[in-house]
């Protein structure tokens, strides 16, 4: 059920609870419109295509980020911002977007079992990965072209970061340098690579990367060409925009050609990007090569100097291989739900992978985290650190750096909040053993 549904449903029992009260009969008040704003039959969900009929319907939204009550505030606030189409890149899955609601309904699965009596006044959120300090364990994972959300795209993600002691990760295809996004950092950032077909070209990203100070390349490993999304496609066909001026160069063909990666699209693409700058795109394809291999991970491995992470591990036996490779940490991630029509929920790979990888190196996950309580289920499960994406750029797109920042306290507010429930007075303290799974 996604929340505007939630929301309607909670309006109507709210409603009529009222209709139920003698005073509100006696005085008249359940006829004419009243009445009618209880509405008859089942509350339906509506297509993606719904929010753009509501963009009016603005009273509801916020206008600020003191006014958010919790991180999904700011998606309505971020469709009212955004032309259709950028918000529709943002929001969308593959096909009928099931992954997309498999990962965040895979948290809802999960109970906490709270501790009682136990003194819980002094909360330390802190993890250490790869030797760093970091205040929380909350990761800002890799969103590309931020700029296309607000102005100051990946640099006011950064900013905001530096205020709340944040580790953030940058795509490959972000629309702000690895130096300018270390800048405003005031410290280290992370590189999220798209190897590209061409060797050259890949192996350029990460001695830049290298240079300008990046702890960690995270070779993305789960995005194949074709991923069919619909979500996109159909905001695209409702954006009456003219958008050649910023998208001439980027793609050949229509949506689905460009998704599907027409001649020389990417490279077009490629080439407005910062990462990208000063290098031979001649004969790059594709974001990510067909071919990729275990191969290719050790040649990369025998190249980068610093840590290497691989995100889209989903399985023990990948999980396995990878610390046989020599990788220095995993994140489980299925691209958002972005890549692949799975229906498999991250949280429910998460188990295995830590399994197979038996504490030898660290493990991240992200997808569908929306709540505190999500990243504690992650904890306990025996992540790391636990990323999220598309709630930053959302408060991104809505308030620029602080709604970011926002965001970011507002998951921070619930983590603590969920950990002195539970009797957890430090991240170490979370353990399987404060968490069970629901059976359906």
């Amino acid at each position: 059920m996604n929340r505007e549904t939630e929301v309607i449903k909670s309006r109507r029992r709210f409603l009529q609870m009222l209709s139920a009260s003698p005073l509100f009969a006696s005085h008249g008040l359940l006829g004419g419109s009243f009445a009618n704003l209880l509405g008859t039959g089942e509350v339906t969900e509506k297509k993606f295509l719904g929010w753009l009929d509501s963009l009016q319907q603005s009273d509801e939204v916020i206008s600020s980020p003191e006014q958010a009550i919790d991180v999904m505030d700011f998606e309505p606030a971020a469709r009212r911002a955004l032309p259709p189409a950028h918000f529709g890149y943002l929001a969308t899955g593959v096909d009928d977007d099931g992954t997309v609601r498999a990962n965040r309904e895979g948290y809802s699965r999960i109970q906490i079992r709270a501790r009682r009596l136990i003194n819980v006044e002094d909360i330390d959120m802190s993890v250490n990965l790869f030797g760093t300090k970091w205040n929380t364990p909350i990761v800002l994972s890799p969103v590309s072209g931020q700029k296309a959300f607000h102005p100051e795209g990946e640099i006011a993600v950064a900013r905001a970061a530096r205020a709340k002691g944040h580790l953030m990760m940058l795509s490959t295809v972000a629309t702000s340098s690895i130096e300018d996004a270390i800048a405003a950092r005031g410290g280290p950032v992370w590189q999220q690579l798209y190897p590209t077909n061409v060797w050259e070209v890949g192996r350029a990203i990460v001695k830049r990367a290298e240079a300008a100070g990046a702890p960690a390349i995270v070779l993305t490993v789960d995005l194949q060409e074709g991923s069919n999304r619909e979500t996109l496609f159909r905001a695209e066909r409702v954006d009456k925009r003219e958008c050649s001026a910023c998208h001439q160069s980027a793609y050949t063909g229509d949506a689905r050609g460009r998704a599907r990666g027409g001649s020389g699209g990417f490279a077009l693409y490629a080439a407005r990007k910062p990462m990208f700058d000063g290098l031979d795109l001649s004969k790059v394809t594709a974001a990510q090569p067909a071919n990729l291999s275990w191969d290719f991970v050790k040649r990369l491995r025998d190249t980068v100097t610093v840590k290497l992470l691989l995100k889209g591990i989903v399985t023990r036996e990948d999980a396995q291989l990878a610390v046989e490779h020599g990788v220095d940490g995993l994140i489980v991630s299925n691209h958002g739900g972005r890549s692949e029509e799975t229906l498999r929920p991250t949280i429910d790979s998460l188990p295995e992978v830590i399994e197979a990888a038996a504490g030898r190196i660290p493990v991240i996950v992200d997808g569908g985290v929306r709540r505190g309580t999500d990243i504690f289920k992650a904890l306990a499960l025996g992540a790391s650190a636990v990323g999220m994406g598309r709630p930053y750029a959302w408060g991104l797109a809505a308030f620029g750096q602080p709604g970011v920042e926002a965001v970011l306290e507002i998951l921070r507010r619930e983590l603590k909040t969920i950990m002195r429930q539970a009797g957890t007075i430090s991240v170490d303290k979370i353990s399987r053993s404060y968490v069970v799974t629901r059976t359906l």
